[in-house]
């Protein structure tokens, strides 16, 4: 891995700027400049968006579009996320100067080896996680550097997936895909579970299970595992640890009043309140903490009403995360039609999870299903959107519909009862911003 300090480095380009953990990074470089003589920060993404506006703010220069020219000669660094593809323009261009290159966890695993790094890991669960650890970790003046993978909303609704902490304490949201997360250097790691995804990348689940293994052995003697041993596909990957294991499904819930529905967010509740009593932090405090926690940006976000219809925003793209999603929003509208508006993320989790998806929606009243959100891969005309929802059809009533035709529809069908939530990592709340226009 290349070794660099960035606190050495003026001149610094993002390529995938826009990425929600590369954002962070190049948020982190960005207040770092301020009043610095000499310093620069660029970047390019395919898209504008929320977070490349956001960015802007910062006064860092971001290209729409991936060009060999958005990199300028001086550059002295080049940080990319991990799906751009050695052809890149800008990729190919920073090797022709002699640019040096690192990825975004490569970037993210030298901040981590200078601060005592609470790594939160797991297929499902942990940009909630991450960011009510770092709610607590606030609550308690730690002075935290935060990394989450999703916008955090302060108490006054604005919204950040980056905290400058002063302190000495990391918390950051650990990836698996790739095996990124091996590039952090965890004293507490949290994992909130393991399941079946990202199979563009793994073989199988043992081979997701091996890089949760290796992280795992990461962590020092004196650190912590925080998890829920009783989950079969974590069990053998705990056996690994050198360190103390905690079993977050023992922290007691009885004072915990949620903002959040779902039972899935009373378990992240609990790993958070497991992590924060290894950092020191009182259970009064953390307990009151979580308890004003607000959620996430497309975590189960409410967007608006549409006469009288509930419009609701939600990131699952898993049929694990689809049901945790929908199950919370009929523990809290019990009484409501729910309509679900679910974009795919890509053709290869598409197809091979086609049947859990197809049984993910049983909480739904009905679903409209968006053709798939490619993302990085290149088409793969055995699967569509046409066939997910012929197999959704089997268990809730579901049909297949082109993007830009679906807030026209809605319009027309929905009753003032109703609640829809769009589903998706893709540009699905573009539906629920349409609707609200």
């Amino acid at each position: 891995m290349l070794e660099i300090n960035l606190h050495n480095i003026k001149k610094v380009h993002f390529i995938g700027i826009g990425g929600i953990g590369v954002s962070a990074i190049a948020r982190m470089l960005a207040l770092r400049s301020l009043g610095e003589a000499g310093m620069r920060i660029t970047g390019s993404d395919q898209n504008q968006s929320l977070v490349t506006d956001e960015l802007e703010k910062y006064g860092i220069k971001v290209h729409i579009g991936h060009r060999a020219e958005n990199l300028l000669p001086d550059t002295e660094l080049v940080i990319y996320t991990i799906a751009i593809p050695a052809d890149n323009p800008e990729r190919q261009a920073a090797e022709q100067l002699g640019v040096p290159m690192m990825t975004y966890p490569e970037a993210l695993g030298q901040i981590s080896q200078t601060k005592k790094t609470v790594a939160i890991a797991g297929t499902h669960g942990k940009t909630t996680t991450t960011a009510m650890i770092a709610q607590i970790a606030l609550a308690a003046n730690l002075d935290p550097t935060v990394v989450v993978g999703s916008f955090m909303f302060d108490e006054n609704n604005k919204r950040t997936n980056f905290i400058a902490g002063t302190g000495d304490l990391l918390i950051a949201e650990a990836c698996e895909w790739r095996r990124s997360f091996l590039n952090l250097s965890p004293q507490i790691l949290v994992i909130t579970n393991i399941d079946n995804d990202h199979l563009d990348y793994y073989k199988d689940l043992a081979d997701i299970q091996s890089a949760f293994i290796a992280l795992v052995q990461k962590v020092p003697a004196d650190g912590y595992l925080i998890c829920d041993q009783s989950l079969p596909n974590v069990s053998s990957v705990a056996a690994a640890a050198k360190c103390k294991v905690i079993d977050y499904k023992l922290e007691n819930t009885k004072n915990l009043n949620l903002l959040v529905p779902g039972a899935h967010n009373i378990l992240n509740a609990q790993a958070a309140l497991a992590a924060a009593q290894t950092l020191g932090i009182s259970i009064d405090v953390a307990v009151q903490a979580l308890n004003k926690f607000k959620g996430t940006w497309r975590r189960f976000e409410f967007k608006g009403e549409l006469g009288g219809a509930l419009v609701y925003d939600d990131y699952a793209h898993h049929p694990t995360e689809i049901k945790a999603t929908l199950a919370a929003a009929k523990e809290k509208f019990p009484n409501k039609r729910i309509i679900a508006v679910f974009q795919p993320h890509l053709y290869s989790r598409t197809k091979l999870l086609l049947t859990q998806f197809a049984e993910s929606f049983k909480d739904a009243s009905e679903v409209i299903v968006a053709p798939i959100y490619a993302a990085r891969e290149p088409i793969d005309p055995t699967i569509s959107h046409e066939v997910l929802a012929t197999a959704i059809n089997h268990f809730t009533p579901a049909r297949a519909l082109d993007l830009k035709v679906i807030p026209t529809v809605l319009k027309e069908e929905l009753k003032p009862d109703d609640l829809v939530i769009t589903i998706g990592a893709g540009n699905v709340c573009d539906v629920a911003d349409a609707l609200l226009s």
